[in-house]
């Protein structure tokens, strides 16, 4: 929880915000987040292999891999919204093993390692039993360049408003996983998503019990374009929704 407490010690402060695109800001405490994990990762493991948000590791394929957003939600924090984390995930050769996600705000953590079901703090968390649409809470978000790319979010939100309970767009992929996680969203879909941003979570929405492909039914990896997830029936339900909108 050392990250976390370094971005708590920065939220709601004066710090420097640059931009490494048009809207696509990084702060001081993104940076002073992955400098500790990467710093102990080094000390505690020092033959894995680190790919980090902010460049932090060579990235490469490796035995071990951790996979590491110093600060999900981003700008969420540069704007004093309450709404981010720090997300940690632990790949085998190839696959994700092990995720935690910090919730500084909430002293949430969640928290799985494969085959051993997930849990938030110490209690264990399971995705929701919503078999209906029409009934379901649902989240998503909407990429960087969702102004000129040509395949964006926007048709699905608009299919998925009209289809569903309600739709909810709180800013970090990695919290949004965790939440339906613990049944507090039914389901999740997004574009355009990094490495980082689902590693941990990925672990943790599976050993709640969730499905996880990409929006077109197929296999879903970190590196893939597109995600969807919620329970197998209502991920079914979502994916028609999804893919006649495109």
């Amino acid at each position: 929880m050392g990250a976390g407490e370094i971005l708590k010690s920065g939220f709601n402060r004066n710090f420097r915000v640059e931009y490494k695109g048009r809207i696509d800001p990084v702060t001081e405490y993104d940076l002073k987040s992955e400098r500790y994990i990467v710093s102990r990762i080094a000390k505690e493991y020092p033959r894995h292999v680190v790919l980090a948000e902010e460049g932090s590791g060579s990235g490469e394929q490796a035995e071990f891999r951790w996979v590491i957003d110093p600060l999900d939600g981003t700008v969420d924090y540069a704007h004093g919204f309450p709404v981010y984390c720090v997300s940690i995930g632990l790949e085998y050769n190839g696959e994700m093993i092990a995720g935690t996600v910090y919730d500084p705000e909430r002293d949430e953590l969640f928290h799985a390692a494969r085959h051993q079901g997930a849990f938030l703090n110490k209690t264990r968390i399971a995705v929701s039993k919503e078999r209906v649409l029409e009934r379901a809470l649902l989240a998503t978000g909407f990429a960087y360049n969702v102004a000129t790319a040509k395949r964006n979010n926007l048709g699905l939100f608009a299919r998925m408003v009209k289809n569903a309970q309600a739709v909810r767009r709180l800013g970090s992929a990695a919290l949004d996983l965790c939440w339906l996680a613990a049944g507090r969203i039914d389901g999740f879909w997004e574009l355009y998503l990094h490495p980082w941003d689902t590693a941990a979570s990925w672990v943790i929405v599976e050993e709640a019990g969730g499905e996880i492909t990409r929006l077109n039914g197929r296999p879903y990896s970190i590196f893939a374009p597109d995600i969807l997830t919620a329970n197998p029936k209502l991920r079914r339900i979502m994916q028609e929704v999804l893919t006649g909108a495109q």
